[in-house]
């Protein structure tokens, strides 16, 4: 599963998303853990295999989790700046108004 991921990873060409980062992550921490504990129980290679498994999904859920915050985050932030814009647009016609009624 590990290979499978680092082929399709490393093919894709692209930075890598948050999800995928979490992922990926996930997945060989939850090897390297399941490694240990299997070769405490005298199998690493099925330890790994099921770490593996259990880390890609922890790990997916965790970077899925961060992907949509940071989402919603740059949304927020989208929504901020149109705002700003339309108060400094506001503020100069507002400007402008009182540079004509001074002129009367």
């Amino acid at each position: 599963m590990a290979v499978a991921i680092v082929t399709v990873v490393g093919c894709s060409g692209e930075p890598l998303s948050t999800r995928e980062k979490g992922t990926f992550i996930g997945t060989g921490l939850g090897a390297a853990t399941g490694a240990i504990i299997g070769a405490a129980v005298g199998n690493p290679l099925a330890g790994a295999a099921i770490g593996a498994g259990v880390g890609a999904v922890g790990g997916y859920v965790v970077g899925n989790s961060m992907q949509n915050s940071e989402k919603a985050s740059a949304q927020t932030q989208s929504q901020i700046n149109s705002q700003q814009r339309e108060i400094q647009n506001q503020q100069k016609q507002i400007q402008q108004l009182k540079s004509q009624q001074e002129t009367q």
